[in-house]
């Protein structure tokens, strides 16, 4: 609803007070009572469908399970947000922060099993699976505990350091030098430098949106809606680190299968401009 003067007033919170630690620069209950933040909410839509797209791909070509669930678990972070940002709760704040830590602690512990093979036997699996296991419980807990946002944001960021610098290492590796082709390595760098370049990109947008909200809101107000959702920068950060996101998981997918399986066997295609991964031959992993 809205005055004479057209300006927007919140509607009554259908989810209660705001409990959560953060909150950002869109207007909470605009449009709706059931959603907090209309353009945060919904840009999630962009997230989970690339996960699922991924998922899908990853079941087709009959990929190891590892990385089905990896993107299974990019898909819970959009369903995380999308829920966290309709509601402003803290619980499900909570639903949103933990699975990225859980999916970013995961995809580290990806990249440090490089034994050939997908089998159990000889493999570091089920050592890096207790130790990704004990450290989430233990970040939950000691988040939980203390509720810091920047607790959170500073071990993400962390978990993705460690991601670049073992992909970087991998890349580099004399060993695997000798069995992963150059130009498999060069289309790797390709995709995870793009990934890693559009998330920072997302990064910069958020803290633009954060930093200079009060005049973002006023230009808003100038242009209108529903012209005004593309000044959303953390809408933008939804879809700009979905992308990066994407990427890089597409990237260090295919360089982690040719690492622990024949090389010949993948192959990187386009649909739409989309990169997803494709079997050269059909036998399954197993």
């Amino acid at each position: 609803m809205s005055p004479g003067n057209g300006t927007l007033i919140p509607l009554p919170h259908f989810w209660g007070p705001v409990t959560a630690t953060l909150d950002w620069c869109e207007a909470n209950y605009q449009f709706s009572r059931y959603i907090a933040e209309a353009a945060n909410t919904f840009s999630n839509l962009f997230s989970i469908s690339l996960a699922f797209y991924g998922a899908y791909r990853a079941h087709a070509q009959s990929l190891p399970p590892r990385y089905l669930l990896g993107y299974t678990g990019f898909a819970l972070v959009g369903v995380g947000s999308f829920i966290f940002h309709a509601t402003l709760r803290f619980e499900a704040q909570l639903a949103d922060e933990l699975p990225m830590v859980y999916v970013a602690s995961y995809c580290t512990a990806i990249l440090f099993d490089t034994v050939p093979g997908f089998g159990l036997k000889g493999s570091p699996a089920v050592i890096l699976a207790t130790v990704f296991m004990i450290f989430n419980v233990l970040f939950t807990w000691s988040y939980y505990l203390n509720r810091n946002p920047v607790y959170h944001q500073v071990v993400f960021a962390g978990l993705l350091g460690i991601i670049a610098l073992r992909t970087l290492y991998l890349l580099r590796n004399a060993e695997i030098a000798e069995k992963v082709p150059k130009d498999v390595k060069s289309t790797v760098t390709r995709l995870f430098l793009s990934g890693a370049g559009t998330f920072a990109f997302g990064f910069f947008i958020w803290n633009l949106d954060n930093i200079f909200c009060d005049v973002v809101t006023r230009w808003k107000h100038i242009l209108g809606w529903p012209a005004a959702f593309l000044l959303e920068g953390h809408s933008w950060w939804h879809i700009l680190t979905a992308t990066g996101t994407y990427l890089m998981l597409i990237g260090n997918t295919y360089f982690t299968l040719c690492i622990k399986d024949d090389y010949r066997k993948y192959a990187i295609k386009p649909v739409l401009r989309v990169p997803h991964l494709e079997r050269v031959d059909k036998d399954k992993t197993q």
